[in-house]
Protein backbone atom coordinates (compact mmCIF):
# COMPACT_ATOMS: atom_id res chain seq x y z
CA UNK A 1 0.00 0.00 0.00
CA UNK A 2 2.89 2.34 0.87
CA UNK A 3 4.51 1.75 -2.55
CA UNK A 4 1.22 2.51 -4.29
CA UNK A 5 0.88 5.87 -2.44
CA UNK A 6 4.46 6.79 -3.34
CA UNK A 7 3.83 6.02 -7.01
CA UNK A 8 0.69 8.16 -7.10
CA UNK A 9 2.50 11.01 -5.37
CA UNK A 10 5.36 10.80 -7.83
CA UNK A 11 2.97 10.91 -10.82
CA UNK A 12 1.04 13.85 -9.36
CA UNK A 13 4.28 15.70 -8.71
CA UNK A 14 5.45 15.10 -12.26
CA UNK A 15 2.17 16.42 -13.63
CA UNK A 16 2.46 19.56 -11.52
CA UNK A 17 6.02 20.18 -12.70
CA UNK A 18 5.02 19.58 -16.32
CA UNK A 19 2.11 22.00 -15.97
CA UNK A 20 4.38 24.69 -14.54
CA UNK A 21 6.87 24.10 -17.36
CA UNK A 22 4.07 24.42 -19.94
CA UNK A 23 2.80 27.64 -18.35
CA UNK A 24 6.34 29.02 -18.32
CA UNK A 25 6.78 28.31 -22.02
CA UNK A 26 3.37 29.81 -22.80
CA UNK A 27 4.13 33.01 -20.89
CA UNK A 28 7.52 33.21 -22.58
CA UNK A 29 5.91 32.87 -26.00
CA UNK A 30 3.55 35.73 -25.18
CA UNK A 31 6.10 38.03 -23.55
CA UNK A 32 8.81 37.67 -26.22
CA UNK A 33 6.77 39.12 -29.11
CA UNK A 34 5.52 41.91 -26.83
CA UNK A 35 9.09 42.74 -25.88
CA UNK A 36 10.14 42.61 -29.54
CA UNK A 37 7.28 44.93 -30.47
CA UNK A 38 8.32 47.41 -27.79
CA UNK A 39 11.94 47.29 -28.97
CA UNK A 40 10.85 47.78 -32.59
CA UNK A 41 8.70 50.76 -31.65
CA UNK A 42 11.58 52.29 -29.71
CA UNK A 43 13.88 51.81 -32.71
CA UNK A 44 11.51 53.68 -35.03
CA UNK A 45 11.15 56.43 -32.42
CA UNK A 46 14.93 56.76 -32.50
CA UNK A 47 14.87 57.01 -36.29
CA UNK A 48 12.24 59.75 -36.02
CA UNK A 49 14.45 61.64 -33.55
CA UNK A 50 17.45 61.42 -35.89
CA UNK A 51 15.46 62.55 -38.92
CA UNK A 52 13.58 65.23 -36.95
CA UNK A 53 10.32 64.04 -38.47
CA UNK A 54 7.41 61.89 -37.25
CA UNK A 55 7.08 58.41 -38.70
CA UNK A 56 3.87 56.69 -39.77
CA UNK A 57 3.45 52.94 -40.18
CA UNK A 58 1.57 52.34 -43.42
CA UNK A 59 1.14 49.39 -45.80
CA UNK A 60 3.94 47.35 -44.27
CA UNK A 61 6.60 50.05 -43.97
CA UNK A 62 7.40 53.14 -41.90
CA UNK A 63 7.28 56.45 -43.77
CA UNK A 64 8.90 59.75 -42.84
CA UNK A 65 7.87 62.89 -44.73
CA UNK A 66 9.86 66.09 -45.28
CA UNK A 67 7.53 68.58 -47.02
CA UNK A 68 9.30 71.41 -48.87
CA UNK A 69 7.14 74.18 -47.42
CA UNK A 70 10.02 76.56 -48.13
CA UNK A 71 9.28 76.36 -51.89
CA UNK A 72 6.43 78.18 -53.62
CA UNK A 73 5.78 76.20 -56.79
CA UNK A 74 3.73 77.56 -59.70
CA UNK A 75 2.56 75.99 -62.94
CA UNK A 76 0.87 78.61 -65.08
CA UNK A 77 -1.65 80.40 -62.88
CA UNK A 78 -1.74 77.55 -60.32
CA UNK A 79 0.10 77.70 -57.02
CA UNK A 80 0.75 74.01 -56.41
CA UNK A 81 0.01 72.82 -52.88
CA UNK A 82 3.00 71.37 -51.01
CA UNK A 83 1.26 68.01 -50.59
CA UNK A 84 0.72 67.78 -54.36
CA UNK A 85 4.34 67.63 -55.56
CA UNK A 86 6.79 68.90 -52.92
CA UNK A 87 7.00 66.00 -50.51
CA UNK A 88 10.47 64.59 -49.94
CA UNK A 89 10.15 61.29 -48.08
CA UNK A 90 11.93 58.17 -46.91
CA UNK A 91 10.44 54.75 -46.27
CA UNK A 92 11.91 51.94 -44.16
CA UNK A 93 10.80 48.33 -44.54
CA UNK A 94 11.94 45.19 -42.73
CA UNK A 95 13.36 44.83 -39.25
CA UNK A 96 15.13 47.88 -37.75
CA UNK A 97 18.33 45.81 -37.56
CA UNK A 98 18.14 44.94 -41.28
CA UNK A 99 16.18 47.61 -43.12
CA UNK A 100 15.64 48.67 -46.70
CA UNK A 101 15.41 52.44 -47.17
CA UNK A 102 13.90 54.04 -50.27
CA UNK A 103 12.71 57.54 -50.95
CA UNK A 104 12.57 60.65 -53.03
CA UNK A 105 14.25 64.04 -52.51
CA UNK A 106 12.62 67.20 -53.88
CA UNK A 107 15.46 69.54 -54.82
CA UNK A 108 16.01 72.99 -56.25
CA UNK A 109 18.56 73.42 -59.03
CA UNK A 110 21.13 74.81 -56.58
CA UNK A 111 20.74 71.80 -54.25
CA UNK A 112 21.19 69.07 -56.85
CA UNK A 113 25.00 69.00 -57.13
CA UNK A 114 25.79 69.08 -53.37
CA UNK A 115 23.09 66.51 -52.62
CA UNK A 116 24.39 64.07 -55.23
CA UNK A 117 27.88 64.47 -53.77
CA UNK A 118 26.59 63.83 -50.25
CA UNK A 119 24.59 60.78 -51.36
CA UNK A 120 27.83 59.30 -52.71
CA UNK A 121 29.70 60.27 -49.54
CA UNK A 122 27.06 58.52 -47.40
CA UNK A 123 27.05 55.41 -49.64
CA UNK A 124 23.38 55.80 -50.56
CA UNK A 125 22.54 54.57 -54.06
CA UNK A 126 20.99 57.04 -56.50
CA UNK A 127 18.38 55.17 -58.54
CA UNK A 128 16.93 58.06 -60.59
CA UNK A 129 17.39 61.79 -61.23
CA UNK A 130 14.69 63.52 -63.26
CA UNK A 131 11.70 65.83 -63.53
CA UNK A 132 8.14 64.95 -62.57
CA UNK A 133 6.52 68.14 -63.87
CA UNK A 134 6.85 70.38 -66.91
CA UNK A 135 6.75 74.19 -66.85
CA UNK A 136 7.14 74.52 -63.09
CA UNK A 137 8.67 77.60 -61.50
CA UNK A 138 11.11 77.18 -59.87
CA UNK A 139 12.52 74.16 -61.67
CA UNK A 140 12.43 71.11 -59.41
CA UNK A 141 14.47 67.91 -59.71
CA UNK A 142 13.56 64.65 -58.00
CA UNK A 143 16.28 62.28 -56.79
CA UNK A 144 15.30 58.72 -55.88
CA UNK A 145 17.54 56.76 -53.52
CA UNK A 146 17.99 53.29 -52.06
CA UNK A 147 20.12 51.72 -49.32
CA UNK A 148 20.18 48.76 -46.93
CA UNK A 149 21.45 48.42 -43.38
CA UNK A 150 20.49 49.06 -39.73
CA UNK A 151 17.67 51.63 -39.65
CA UNK A 152 19.41 54.01 -37.25
CA UNK A 153 22.59 53.98 -39.33
CA UNK A 154 20.57 54.67 -42.48
CA UNK A 155 18.75 57.49 -40.70
CA UNK A 156 22.02 59.12 -39.64
CA UNK A 157 23.27 59.00 -43.21
CA UNK A 158 20.02 60.45 -44.54
CA UNK A 159 20.11 63.17 -41.89
CA UNK A 160 23.49 64.32 -43.26
CA UNK A 161 22.07 64.36 -46.79
CA UNK A 162 19.00 66.38 -45.81
CA UNK A 163 21.26 68.84 -43.97
CA UNK A 164 22.74 69.86 -47.34
CA UNK A 165 19.29 71.10 -48.41
CA UNK A 166 16.99 73.85 -47.14
CA UNK A 167 14.35 71.26 -46.20
CA UNK A 168 12.54 72.58 -43.09
CA UNK A 169 13.28 70.46 -40.05
CA UNK A 170 12.16 69.58 -37.42
CA UNK A 171 9.07 68.79 -39.45
CA UNK A 172 6.05 70.57 -38.05
CA UNK A 173 2.54 69.18 -38.34
CA UNK A 174 0.47 70.65 -41.16
CA UNK A 175 -1.88 73.43 -40.13
CA UNK A 176 -5.50 72.17 -39.99
CA UNK A 177 -7.55 73.34 -42.95
CA UNK A 178 -11.25 73.04 -43.66
CA UNK A 179 -12.03 70.36 -46.23
CA UNK A 180 -12.72 71.96 -49.61
CA UNK A 181 -12.83 69.04 -52.05
CA UNK A 182 -15.56 66.49 -52.71
CA UNK A 183 -13.85 63.39 -51.28
CA UNK A 184 -16.88 61.18 -51.84
CA UNK A 185 -16.73 61.94 -55.57
CA UNK A 186 -12.94 61.52 -55.69
CA UNK A 187 -12.82 58.19 -53.88
CA UNK A 188 -15.88 56.67 -55.57
CA UNK A 189 -14.78 57.68 -59.08
CA UNK A 190 -11.23 56.42 -58.66
CA UNK A 191 -12.32 53.32 -56.79
CA UNK A 192 -9.67 53.94 -54.15
CA UNK A 193 -10.10 55.46 -50.70
CA UNK A 194 -7.51 57.91 -49.41
CA UNK A 195 -7.11 60.99 -47.28
CA UNK A 196 -7.76 64.68 -47.69
CA UNK A 197 -7.07 68.02 -46.06
CA UNK A 198 -8.01 71.47 -47.23
CA UNK A 199 -8.17 71.55 -51.04
CA UNK A 200 -6.11 68.38 -51.64
CA UNK A 201 -7.19 64.73 -51.78
CA UNK A 202 -4.62 61.94 -52.04
CA UNK A 203 -5.06 58.28 -52.96
CA UNK A 204 -2.60 55.49 -53.58
CA UNK A 205 -2.96 52.04 -55.07
CA UNK A 206 -0.76 49.29 -56.54
CA UNK A 207 -1.27 48.47 -60.22
CA UNK A 208 1.55 45.92 -60.58
CA UNK A 209 0.41 42.32 -60.04
CA UNK A 210 2.62 39.87 -58.17
CA UNK A 211 5.96 40.57 -56.53
CA UNK A 212 8.87 42.75 -57.62
CA UNK A 213 12.44 41.94 -56.63
CA UNK A 214 15.47 44.19 -56.39
CA UNK A 215 18.95 42.67 -56.18
CA UNK A 216 17.33 39.31 -55.51
CA UNK A 217 15.01 40.46 -52.69
CA UNK A 218 11.32 41.23 -52.78
CA UNK A 219 10.54 44.89 -52.08
CA UNK A 220 7.54 46.40 -50.33
CA UNK A 221 4.93 47.17 -52.98
CA UNK A 222 3.51 50.39 -51.53
CA UNK A 223 6.97 51.77 -50.79
CA UNK A 224 8.66 50.87 -54.08
CA UNK A 225 6.00 50.78 -56.76
CA UNK A 226 2.77 52.32 -55.55
CA UNK A 227 0.68 54.63 -57.73
CA UNK A 228 0.03 57.91 -55.86
CA UNK A 229 -2.53 60.36 -57.27
CA UNK A 230 -3.02 63.85 -55.83
CA UNK A 231 -5.91 66.15 -56.72
CA UNK A 232 -6.08 69.83 -55.81
CA UNK A 233 -9.34 71.80 -55.97
CA UNK A 234 -9.23 75.32 -57.43
CA UNK A 235 -12.05 77.82 -58.07
CA UNK A 236 -15.28 77.28 -60.05
CA UNK A 237 -15.11 73.50 -60.08
CA UNK A 238 -11.63 73.44 -61.62
CA UNK A 239 -9.08 70.92 -60.37
CA UNK A 240 -5.50 69.95 -61.10
CA UNK A 241 -3.89 66.58 -60.49
CA UNK A 242 -0.45 65.03 -60.53
CA UNK A 243 1.25 61.81 -59.49
CA UNK A 244 2.57 58.76 -61.27
CA UNK A 245 1.22 55.50 -62.59
CA UNK A 246 3.62 52.65 -61.86
CA UNK A 247 3.07 49.83 -64.33
CA UNK A 248 4.74 46.88 -66.00
CA UNK A 249 6.54 47.94 -69.18
CA UNK A 250 3.94 46.31 -71.51
CA UNK A 251 1.19 48.46 -69.95
CA UNK A 252 2.85 51.80 -70.73
CA UNK A 253 1.21 52.40 -74.09
CA UNK A 254 -2.31 51.70 -72.82
CA UNK A 255 -1.94 54.06 -69.85
CA UNK A 256 -0.35 56.85 -71.91
CA UNK A 257 -3.17 56.54 -74.47
CA UNK A 258 -5.83 56.69 -71.75
CA UNK A 259 -4.30 59.82 -70.20
CA UNK A 260 -3.79 61.54 -73.55
CA UNK A 261 -7.32 60.75 -74.72
CA UNK A 262 -8.63 62.34 -71.52
CA UNK A 263 -6.67 65.54 -72.15
CA UNK A 264 -4.16 64.78 -69.39
CA UNK A 265 -0.52 65.62 -70.18
CA UNK A 266 2.13 62.95 -69.67
CA UNK A 267 5.04 64.94 -68.22
CA UNK A 268 7.61 62.16 -67.74
CA UNK A 269 8.15 58.47 -68.43
CA UNK A 270 11.08 56.80 -66.71
CA UNK A 271 12.35 54.38 -64.05
CA UNK A 272 12.71 54.95 -60.31
CA UNK A 273 14.64 51.75 -59.58
CA UNK A 274 17.75 50.08 -60.98
CA UNK A 275 17.80 46.34 -61.58
CA UNK A 276 14.22 45.53 -60.58
CA UNK A 277 12.52 42.39 -61.91
CA UNK A 278 10.18 42.58 -63.72
CA UNK A 279 10.89 45.98 -65.27
CA UNK A 280 8.65 48.83 -64.17
CA UNK A 281 7.90 52.23 -65.66
CA UNK A 282 6.66 55.35 -63.88
CA UNK A 283 4.32 57.64 -65.84
CA UNK A 284 4.00 61.17 -64.42
CA UNK A 285 1.18 63.46 -65.47
CA UNK A 286 -0.48 66.86 -65.07
CA UNK A 287 -4.26 67.29 -65.37
CA UNK A 288 -6.14 70.59 -65.42
CA UNK A 289 -9.91 70.62 -66.03
CA UNK A 290 -13.24 70.43 -64.22
CA UNK A 291 -13.03 67.99 -61.32
CA UNK A 292 -15.39 65.42 -62.84
CA UNK A 293 -13.44 65.36 -66.13
CA UNK A 294 -10.10 65.04 -64.34
CA UNK A 295 -11.36 62.13 -62.24
CA UNK A 296 -12.84 60.28 -65.22
CA UNK A 297 -9.53 60.56 -67.07
CA UNK A 298 -7.56 59.34 -64.06
CA UNK A 299 -9.93 56.40 -63.62
CA UNK A 300 -9.62 55.47 -67.29
CA UNK A 301 -5.85 55.24 -66.85
CA UNK A 302 -6.24 53.08 -63.73
CA UNK A 303 -8.49 50.72 -65.68
CA UNK A 304 -6.02 50.67 -68.60
CA UNK A 305 -3.21 49.68 -66.22
CA UNK A 306 -5.24 46.73 -64.97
Amino acid sequence: MGDFVKAVATRVGSCVVARFLFLGLLIGAIVTPLRATAQTSAAWDSVATILKAPGAATSGYVRFGFPRRDITLKIGDVTVATSMALGSWAGFSGDPARSTMMGDLVLTSAELKPVLAELEQQDVEVSAVHNHLVGATPEITYVHFHARGPAMDLAQRLDRILAVTATPRPVAAAQPAQLAIDTALVFSTLGVRGRAQGTVAQVSTVLVPGNVSLHGRFVNAAMAYGTPINIQMLDNGRAVATGDYTVLAPKVDAVVRALTNAGITVTALHSHLVGEQPQLRYIHFWADDQLESVLKGLRAAIDAAK
